[in-house]
């Protein structure tokens, strides 16, 4: 399972904040390529900026292990 996280303030790096839909749940999903795929649909700028090296990495995929699925 994996989680998207983005980071809202690229001058600070411990700024990593998990990404909810809209009814408050964390977006999760079996597959990485999901993940990104979603993360690109909801950033795209910040994924098309990492991706050409224009900026920091902002946007991640994160493994989660099962206990820190919410319930």
């Amino acid at each position: 399972m994996f989680k998207l996280q983005v980071q809202e303030d690229e001058k600070d790096p411990q700024a990593w904040h998990d990404i909810k839909g809209t009814d408050g749940r964390l977006l999760v999903f079996e597959k990485e390529a999901d993940a990104h795929a979603k993360l690109e649909e909801l950033y795209p700028m910040l994924v098309k900026m990492e991706r050409y090296a224009a900026g920091p990495k902002r946007t991640r995929a994160v493994i989660m292990y099962t206990e820190d699925k919410e319930d």
